[in-house]
């Protein structure tokens, strides 16, 4: 689920002829400022109500707060009516009930990752920074080695047991500015801001190296758990499903070579040519 469709209402408060700002032992300040911080507010609610994402809306929400926040502590400012003091705790209210439901939303209820409804927005706002920096975002797909067999050998409950135990490796390993999606069943996607293949590729290897050292414990028996991956680096402009498919398609690549391989979409590409 990748939106909300009934998004509460940003109660606003407008100005009114006998109540404003005032200003203690200075001239009031000047009308248009305060117009001017309206009809800002007025664009936010315009863009909230044409949203249907809970992060973008928190996104804005958080752009409000601060604009509010940066007015009320504009030096001489005294809010005497309380109305902007209202508007503030209203909208760090619905900010918190809506980061509450992105929660309930975008997170695996399984693993504690983000889930795949949670993948466009991610992309969109890394792919974003990745072009006004002029740096490189790498997707990597990971598939566990095996996994069925894991689940016929031991059941299914093991099965999700290694969903989990990967999970935490990967929120132990990974850098803060990585974003882990559980893209489905026993795959996992990783955006990698900043990260060249080689990098990406080192961070992968990381993440089974710890595996490697931490076997997944199932009653008396010690399970080593091994993936396969692919790693695309996302061209200029490049969409998020265009990019997806070149990493899947290296992935793809990887588990034609065998278990526990790394393969980069270049020489997938070239692997997969007729």
């Amino acid at each position: 689920m990748e939106s909300i469709r009934e998004k509460p209402h940003l109660r606003l408060v407008k100005p009114s002829p006998q109540a404003g700002f005032a200003h203690a032992a200075r001239p009031a300040p000047p009308v248009n400022s305060c117009s001017a911080y309206y009809r800002r507010i007025e664009a936010y609610a315009h863009r909230i109500r044409k949203s249907d994402s809970v992060m973008a809306i928190v996104d804005i929400l958080d752009q409000a707060l601060t604009e509010t926040r940066a007015l009320e502590r504009s030096e001489g400012v005294v809010f005497g009516s309380g109305k902007i003091d209202r508007a503030q705790l209203e909208m760090q209210s619905l900010k918190t009930e809506l980061e509450q439901l992105r929660g309930l939303v975008y997170v695996d209820h399984l693993t504690g990752l983000l889930n795949r409804g949670a993948l466009k927005d991610s992309f969109t706002r890394e792919a974003a920074r990745a072009d006004r920096a002029g740096k490189a975002l790498a997707v990597a797909l990971i598939d566990i080695d095996d996994f069925k067999l894991l689940n016929d050998r031991y059941g299914h409950q093991t099965g999700d047991d290694a969903l989990v135990h990967l999970a935490q490796i990967i929120r132990r390993t990974m850098r803060p500015s990585d974003v882990a999606v559980r893209f489905g069943g026993e795959e996992f996607l990783f955006l990698l801001p900043d990260a060249n293949s080689e990098q990406a590729a080192q961070a992968l290897h990381r993440v089974q190296h710890d595996l490697d050292r931490q076997p997944l414990r199932h009653a008396v028996h010690e399970i080593t758990l091994t993936f396969s991956a692919g790693i695309a680096i996302r061209g200029s402009h490049e969409s998020c499903d265009a990019v997806i498919a070149r990493a899947d398609a290296a992935l793809y690549a990887a588990k034609r070579a065998g278990k526990r391989q790394v393969c980069h979409a270049t020489d997938a590409e070239q692997h997969l040519q007729p």
